[in-house]
């Protein structure tokens, strides 16, 4: 830090430098988070000091969490949901296997069981919670197997794990089974919606994954990526009461005499933040929103397949992947020929692309283009490569 402090005007101009480095939305396909509605920008400036980890001081921005948790349980079938907005989906996972880990205290060595299309963030769990997660492998459609699941169930599991919106496909888990296997064995049942649970909602062939199912125990859903949040905005659900107590820890010097949050400062602007977009754009705002991704989706597809592309699965939401070879390459080649932000997902290889509110048709067959235009270089170099020669058959034509 500098002896003296420099002037508005001087460390605007820093920062407006660093912004330019930093890509905007316009052409990121790779993302589950996009440009948060300006409804959200303006209540995040409102709340901005509020500090939700001693709310005894922001006593109004605490009852906006609790109304937005309410809408967040209406939305999942659930009027009395039980937890608090976190930092987003990995928070969020943290706490709720943090939660069936405390209440499973008698387990001396406690496995959970999870889809291997998770999250990376089980694998921190694994880490810091210090628990086995097993990971039951995924069908051709890339769900998970029910009967792996169940064979990967001992006297140790305290809890299964679905996914409602898998981060590199988009896919659903058939959480009604895992519903089922949870109440028959007694076991906790974490559904991770951090994606889907702002999709699924709205779209016709909904599949059943939230409290409507009596096995599920808690979700993660995620407002800073569908439900147009400011970042950091993520939520944490549990079915019953008793499961924040298992993460309750005393805080003697604040307003307020415990905690069951995982980070202490939180803020109070995302709060209202999602609490601002939800009340202003309602489930017909939502619908909207949710079935212009979708058919931004449908288009994409169609345009893919006329350049001779196909999806690793159809998509179930706004996540479409691509079987291509060198994926790899097309990632480096689209970001440096034209700035296209794509991902590479890992089983199976493929390109991902999440059409997020901020895409256009316009946008989306100028990436086919580009894509095509990629493509085609990489197909003229690899025919071109030494020992790839093709002759002349004599009439100017190569073969």
């Amino acid at each position: 830090m500098q002896q003296s402090g420099q002037n508005w005007d001087d460390v605007r101009s820093c920062l407006m430098q660093a912004k330019s480095k930093d890509l905007r939305y316009e052409k990121v396909l790779s993302s589950m988070c996009t440009y948060p509605h300006p409804i959200a920008v303006e209540a995040h400036k409102l709340f901005i000091e509020s500090n939700m980890g001693d709310y005894g001081l922001f006593m109004g921005t605490y009852e906006l969490e609790q109304s937005v948790l309410q809408m967040l349980g209406n939305l999942l079938s659930f009027s009395h949901p039980y937890g608090y907005l976190t930092t987003g989906g990995t928070e969020s996972n943290i706490q709720a296997i943090r939660a069936m880990r405390n209440a499973s205290r008698f387990i001396q060595s406690p496995n959970i069981v999870v889809p291997t299309s998770a999250h990376f963030s089980f694998d921190k769990i694994a880490d810091i919670l210090k628990i086995e997660v097993r990971k039951a492998q995924v069908l051709s459609d890339l769900t998970v197997d029910i009967e792996d699941v169940s064979s990967l169930i001992d006297q140790n599991t305290i809890g299964l794990v679905g996914i409602a919106g898998s981060t590199e496909f988009g896919q659903v888990d058939p959480i009604s089974e895992l519903s089922k296997i949870a109440v028959e064995k007694g076991i906790f049942l974490h559904v991770d919606a951090a994606f889907g649970g702002f999709v699924l909602p709205f779209i016709k062939k909904n599949r059943p994954f939230d409290f409507s199912l009596p096995g599920v125990t808690s979700i993660a859903i995620d407002p800073h990526k569908m439900g147009m949040s400011t970042i950091p905005s993520g939520a944490l659900l549990f079915r019953e009461e008793k499961m924040m107590d298992f993460l309750r820890v005393d805080t003697p010097y604040l307003t307020i005499s415990s905690q069951c949050t995982l980070t202490g400062t939180r803020s109070g602007a995302s709060v209202a933040a999602t609490y601002a977009v939800m009340k202003h754009l309602g489930r017909e705002g939502y619908s909207q929103v949710i079935n212009r991704c979708m058919s931004l989706t449908q288009l994409l597809l169609q345009e893919v397949k006329k350049i001779g592309l196909q999806p690793v699965i159809d998509p179930v939401m706004n996540i479409l992947a691509l079987s291509v070879s060198q994926p790899k390459k097309i990632r480096k080649e689209l970001a440096t020929q034209f700035g296209w932000q794509v991902s590479v997902t890992k089983q199976p290889l493929s390109i991902r692309l999440v059409i997020m509110p901020h895409m256009t048709e316009e946008n989306i067959l100028a990436f086919v283009r580009d894509l095509k235009s990629v493509l085609n270089q990489i197909e003229f170099s690899e025919n071109n490569k030494p020992g790839n020669f093709r002759h002349s058959d004599g009439t100017g034509n190569m073969s």
